[in-house]
């Protein structure tokens, strides 16, 4: 090729990018661009945030019932030796169901007991309180 085809721009293609027109609309069109391109990597991020986050609830459910089956076995497993010992020491039979009956209803009234200050406010109260609450300026002093 002669050196007449590098100069003729017809010969060459597109113009270099310095010499191409820009739109007026083309760094709008980018801003645009980049903020959907922002959009979407954050939505991806919270999906696959909440998707670790359903998953980690999943094992906390299961290590959670788990864990409740294993203190009822070893609990029911104490009151059965309890029992068996009673007996052998000569206690009957309806004696050392009743020992254990009761066993059984004390450490229930304990976990009822400390459960009960779970719940001293009732559920959503905050929020109730904040819908129910007359807008600044209109409450009365007492």
């Amino acid at each position: 090729m002669d050196s007449t085809a590098y100069r003729d721009p017809a010969l060459r293609g597109s113009p270099p990018p310095e010499t191409q027109e820009t739109s007026f609309l083309e760094p709008i069109e980018r801003t645009f661009a980049s903020l959907k391109k922002l959009a979407t990597n954050y939505a991806l991020l919270g999906v696959l945030d909440a998707r670790r986050a359903a998953m980690q609830f999943a094992w906390l459910i299961g290590a959670g019932i788990l864990i409740t089956v294993l203190v009822v076995t070893a609990w029911l497993a104490g009151v059965v030796a309890l029992a068996v010992w009673l007996f052998g020491q000569g206690l009957s039979w309806p004696a050392v169901l009743l020992i254990a009956a009761g066993l059984n209803l004390v450490g229930a009234g304990i976990v009822g007991l400390k459960v009960k200050n779970v719940f001293d406010q009732k559920p959503f109260s905050a929020l109730l309180r904040q819908i129910k609450a007359e807008p600044p300026g209109n409450q009365v002093e007492p």
